[in-house]
């Protein structure tokens, strides 16, 4: 389910939101919930290695590679966000279920 939030950005991040949002024909906002996603995906593997899920983080770098490239149809690149968000959320949802708030060490 998507909810409408009011976010204030840098201009930095506007402009690269708007290059990738043309670049791979998806809307503004599915640039931005991509990039959130890779920045959630990214951040729980850093800071908690036990949360096992590198082969699908490795596949996801593949396709992620393969579109920067332009390699990757329409249908593909809505496929990938589809991924990456299934990811993003099973990563935030293991966060969240964590007792503590310590970082794991590895």
């Amino acid at each position: 389910m998507l909810k409408r939030h009011q976010v204030l950005l840098e201009d930095w991040m506007t402009e690269y939101a708007k290059f990738v949002s043309k670049k791979y024909d998806i809307s503004f906002s599915e640039a931005i919930r991509g990039m959130f996603s890779l920045a959630v995906i990214f951040s729980i593997t850093t800071a908690y290695p036990r949360y096992d899920s590198r082969r699908k983080i490795s596949h996801l770098k593949t396709l992620i590679k393969k579109a920067g490239l332009g390699k990757l149809s329409e249908v593909e690149i809505h496929s990938l966000l589809s991924k990456l968000y299934f990811e993003a959320r099973k990563a935030a949802e293991f966060r969240i279920s964590r007792k503590s708030g310590a970082i794991s060490k590895k």
